[in-house]
């Protein structure tokens, strides 16, 4: 199902209709400040299970980010966020950034790989944060690729919803995605690691 949400002013009716779908175990893919998402419910492990399948990786071995609706909450999902980093973190979100930090006792199981960490990303998109808020607990989430060698990621929703409609519960339209993805940066050791170099400059908010 395609379903049309106007980016600047989502219709609460609409909203309710994606979040009761994630609170179902459903899997969604949305829109965020950077490519479309795959996500759903961090609680929902089945859905969990569901898109890892999609996507072909394995649970123990898969970079997922948590999407938050803002940084209030953080001290429930990451544990010993130094001053700096909180300060970098305040300023760049939200923002196209995916900051990995130490997962705390509140994450779940099935998510924490040897490493232990968690990716927190607040995304600087209306939608996504709106469901989020509505939801109460983040949405797991994973870049939409595309199949194409050239082309790494898709930006028209109603494509994404050609190729994905079948194998996800709703896509969720907010118009044209970008084509970078997040930038990630590992703070674990209370430093500043680019791991991938996307659409955010950290280097602003230094």
């Amino acid at each position: 199902m395609l379903l049309r949400i106007n980016s600047e002013n989502p219709d609460p009716r609409h909203i309710k209709e994606v979040v009761d779908c994630l609170r179902d175990g459903g899997v969604i893919i949305y829109p965020t400040d950077t490519v479309y998402g795959i996500g759903c419910d961090i609680f929902k492990q089945r859905a969990v299970e569901r898109i890892c399948k999609l996507k072909k990786i394995d649970l123990a071995k898969a970079n997922f980010s948590f999407v938050c609706h803002d940084l209030a909450h953080l001290s429930d999902y990451a544990r010993q966020v130094s001053t700096p980093v909180f300060k970098v973190m305040r300023k760049a979100l939200p923002g196209p950034f995916t900051f990995i930090l130490e997962a705390s006792a509140n994450v779940p199981k099935l998510f924490k790989n040897n490493k232990k960490t968690v990716g927190i990303r607040i995304p600087d998109n209306t939608i996504c944060r709106t469901l989020v808020r509505e939801l109460g607990n983040p949405i797991m989430s994973t870049s939409v690729h595309d199949d194409d060698e050239v082309i790494e990621y898709t930006t028209d929703p109603e494509v994404i919803h050609e190729n994905f409609g079948d194998k996800v519960d709703l896509v969720v339209s907010g118009g044209y995605g970008n084509m970078q993805a997040s930038t990630v940066v590992d703070c674990t050791n209370d430093e500043f690691r680019i791991l991938r170099q996307g659409l955010g400059d950290l280097e602003e908010f230094m």
